[in-house]
């Protein structure tokens, strides 16, 4: 399946919410950053992952007016342990990685790039910190965020964990088109701007 351009890769709508659950840290613990997003009758957490208590992410939903029996889609940007340890809270959500979707015992194989989990979400490649990134794009009524591990946190210009800094820097370059705001992958979410690191 060829890569999607700029335009092909942003979701359709624009009528999602976002919210940060959990900003993430990486020195000296480590927190992924967990979101959540609402489209329609969707409502999808992303990378939950590491956190020094369950409760982090579970009261943030709760003061959403979420229970975690009505998270329909888990979606994780690559599977190291940091972003998928809490997967099983949402026992009845699908669940979305590079290549295929996965609910119950099912395995439905499929390319996550380009792929509309709803109307205002879409996914797409993003290799570089592991072969397998895939970034989360949502459409909201104030702009387009990007949830993504091309970043560790706003400032981070290197990742030691990298393992393709060429893929890298290309996969930053495409986020940086698409994207008004970004939620990297162990810090709160930003605004890119000049400074941000290509």
């Amino acid at each position: 399946m060829n890569r999607p351009g700029a335009a092909d890769a942003l979701p359709m709508g624009r009528a999602a919410i976002f919210e940060v659950l959990h900003a993430g840290y990486g020195e000296p613990n480590v927190a992924s950053t967990v979101g959540y997003a609402r489209d329609g009758d969707r409502h999808i957490v992303t990378d939950p992952g590491m956190v020094r208590d369950r409760s982090v992410i579970l009261e943030p939903l709760k003061a959403l007016g979420v229970h975690p029996d009505q998270i329909t889609d888990v979606i994780l940007s690559h599977h190291h342990p940091d972003h998928s340890m809490n997967v099983a809270l949402f026992r009845h959500a699908r669940v979305h990685d590079h290549w295929a979707i996965y609910h119950g015992d099912r395995w439905q194989w499929r390319d996550a790039d380009g792929y509309s989990v709803s109307p205002s979400i879409r996914l797409f490649r993003t290799p570089g910190h592991t072969a397998e990134d895939i970034t989360t794009l949502i459409g909201t009524p104030n702009g387009v965020t990007a949830v993504t591990h091309v970043w560790n946190d706003a400032n981070s210009a290197s990742d030691r964990h990298a393992v393709n800094f060429d893929a890298l820097h290309d996969s930053r370059a495409k986020v940086l088109a698409l994207a008004d705001m970004v939620v990297p992958g162990h810090g709160p979410l930003f605004v890119p701007g000049p400074s941000t690191p290509r």
